[in-house]
């Protein structure tokens, strides 16, 4: 795989970032679906691809975006560790999915990611035949993971086991890949901490909280147990002296109205966007082009927010309240 010199890189992105909807996604809030579609094939989101005809094909323009941006990934990475960053995940993800599926004795493919760095058909054949000697140089953990969870559902069938498995690993791959590397590290920790924080709150007992607890974060999962005190003033304070205090804050607040946390999971979303968003004039080395792969990202989730939402009649403003900063 090559890498290049991130001066040709950023000049790159500067020809293809005016293809970006920015302010249009706004717009696109505005209009029923089927003129919101329209004007996105107008805008050249997706390419025009010509699978997509009508409305309900919006997540066809979704995957055609999706698999430009991977393109470009893997041809402009700066280094191996943008692209094991930004692309590994699939993996982890595509493993889940064919270990659930082999179980289950179904068909996998509305349920697999786009590749990752390992191909779909060397995934399956590895775990169809139980033997992964074969990807072993490529990314041992995964192995691991995927040997582990195979050996789950044999004694303990549980869909969200194998999950935590593989989530774990992910985790645990990334921050050995990254342990070097400070924006890579700090963007990991942050997003194990946030996911750390949302998780025990959804599943309310301390101990099960444990197990589900994601390595790569700072903290640790005793501090997290401030979160199941009885009294809230109390857990709030225990994060005071954290960078979470507001986003602690955010759960308690849909928590105690009976609702998903749905503030919490925008602001985790839109984590590494923001990131790079609150330095774009001083972006350096090799942040340019992370800010542009998380821009085209988080510009995919939020057309797929539209469009859910207009389908489902949701109002102009509930669906600006739920878009992602971008």
């Amino acid at each position: 795989m090559p890498y290049f010199d991130t001066t040709y890189t950023n000049g790159v992105i500067a020809s293809r970032e005016k293809y970006l909807l920015k302010d249009k996604l706004f717009r696109l809030c505005e209009l029923d679906a089927a003129d919101a579609f329209r004007s996105l094939l107008e805008s050249g989101f997706g390419g025009g691809a010509e699978s997509a005809t009508g409305v309900h094909d919006y997540e066809n323009l979704i995957a055609a975006e999706e698999n430009s941006l991977d393109a470009f990934i893997r041809e402009y990475a700066p280094s191996k560790v943008e692209s094991i960053f930004l692309l590994s995940p699939r993996d982890f993800h595509n493993a889940k999915a064919l270990v659930k599926a082999a179980y289950l004795g179904i068909d996998p493919t509305r349920m697999l990611a786009p590749q990752g760095l390992i191909e779909v058909t060397e995934l399956s054949a590895c775990i169809e035949n139980k033997n992964f000697d074969a990807l072993k140089e490529k990314n041992a953990a995964l192995c691991k993971a995927c040997e582990e969870a195979i050996s789950s559902l044999e004694t303990t069938p549980s869909g969200a086991k194998v999950g935590e498995i593989f989530e774990k690993a992910l985790y645990g791959y990334l921050a050995e890949t990254v342990k070097f590397k400070p924006i890579f590290k700090k963007l990991l920790a942050q997003k194990a901490d946030m996911t750390n924080i949302l998780t025990a709150l959804r599943c309310g007992e301390e101990a099960l909280a444990k197990e589900k607890y994601l390595p790569a974060g700072k903290l640790s999962a005793e501090k997290l147990g401030a979160l199941f005190l009885e009294d809230k003033e109390s857990a709030l304070l225990a994060f005071a002296d954290t960078p979470y205090k507001d986003f602690v804050k955010l759960c308690f607040v849909d928590k105690e109205k009976g609702l998903p946390m749905t503030a919490a999971e925008k602001y985790l979303g839109g984590l590494e966007t923001e990131y790079f968003a609150a330095k774009k004039y001083d972006l350096r080395k090799n942040e340019p082009f992370l800010y542009y792969v998380y821009r085209r990202r988080t510009e995919n989730a939020n057309v797929r927010i539209v469009f859910a939402c207009l389908l489902a009649g949701q109002t102009e403003y509930e669906i600006k309240k739920r878009l992602r900063a971008f």
